[in-house]
């Protein structure tokens, strides 16, 4: 596809994901509006690290995901949306599970509503690889079955189905992506690979709440490629797709990887503030990537020891942005 001049809507914009996906579009080409979350402070996230080249090609519109008005203008002329605003931090969902449903699923149905109203070319919905739940059996495919373990999680599946359903009783054209754990540069320190590198940078101890849960990293600059590629594939429109390495590793494991990686031996804490609840905490996360490699032609490029070294060589240059003494929920 040549994105060139096409109109291009990414809500969430000023997120970790989301900055990379508006760089990406805006280096090939397209006229990117950017709809990030009002606040009084003009603040635009992550989107504030992007090359000042870049931000200035960006159209940049405030707005909540609730407001349904907002939401329509946003979507209005646009040839194609990507779906990535959302409150996406499992435990701010223990404190708050309301707000983040509200956001989530209603913030989810207004984009959909306006998609159906305006009449846009491709909706790229954003699912999360916490929808699974712990494994059943690995890796996981998209027919494995869904479990809300956290209220982040159940709202997550229950966005997923209202896009679903309007492909089913709207013909919206419409594709939903399952990143499993994406990780990279711009990432916030309520991310595990971020708490682990601000930590081990900056202190002789690293504060963690379980080593035992595994997960299935995919750098940055790889899922924003399987994003776009699905924006152009036809024929898994209505379906999901995960965007996982096919691989899985242990927390603990990882966090000595990244402290060989940075040559430092800090001593590991257990912090129980950071414990999850036990019923709630998903053990085990492993993608089948077998579809987007199949249906939309995408497969991961970067090693997790590649894609750790860029990530620690950018949290090591913008340390003003984490406070490693604190624990970001």
């Amino acid at each position: 596809m040549n994105w060139n001049d096409k109109k291009v809507l990414v809500t969430g914009a000023g997120g970790f994901i989301a900055s990379h996906l508006v760089e990406r579009l805006v280096e090939v080409g397209a006229q990117v509006r950017a709809f990030v979350r009002y606040n009084s402070r003009n603040e635009v996230g992550m989107l504030k690290t992007v090359s000042p080249d870049v931000f200035s090609r960006i159209e940049i519109v405030r707005g909540d995901l609730r407001d349904v008005e907002a939401v329509k203008n946003a979507v209005r002329g646009m040839d194609t949306v990507f779906h990535l605003g959302a409150l996406i931090a499992i435990p701010y969902s223990y404190v708050n599970p309301r707000e983040v449903v509200d956001v989530n699923v209603m913030g989810t149905l207004n984009v959909l509503l306006a998609a159906r109203d305006v009449g846009v070319r491709r909706v790229v919905h954003t699912s999360t690889s916490e929808v699974y739940g712990t494994a059943r059996y690995v890796p996981i495919d998209e027919a494995h079955p869904l479990q809300g373990q956290s209220p982040y999680s159940a709202s997550k599946i229950g966005a997923d189905r209202i896009a679903e359903s309007f492909y089913r009783s709207f013909d919206l054209p419409v594709v939903t992506l399952r990143p499993f754990n994406t990780y990279g540069p711009r990432q916030s320190a309520r991310a595990v690979i971020p708490t682990i590198i601000t930590q081990a940078l900056t202190r002789d101890e690293v504060k963690l709440g379980s080593l035992e849960p595994s997960r299935d990293f995919t750098f940055v600059v790889d899922t924003v490629r399987g994003f776009m590629a699905a924006a152009e594939a036809d024929d898994v429109l209505g379906e999901e797709v995960n965007l996982g390495n096919d691989n899985t590793i242990r927390i603990g494991d990882l966090a000595q990887k990244i402290f060989d990686i940075i040559g430092k031996t800090p001593s590991i804490v257990t912090d129980a503030q950071r414990i999850r609840p036990g019923k709630s905490e998903v053990m085990k996360l492993w993608a089948s990537n077998k579809k987007a490699k199949e249906r939309i032609g995408w497969e991961p490029s970067i090693s997790l020891d590649e894609g750790l070294r860029q990530t620690i060589e950018w949290i090591s240059a913008h340390l003003d942005l984490y406070r490693p003494d604190q624990y970001t929920v």
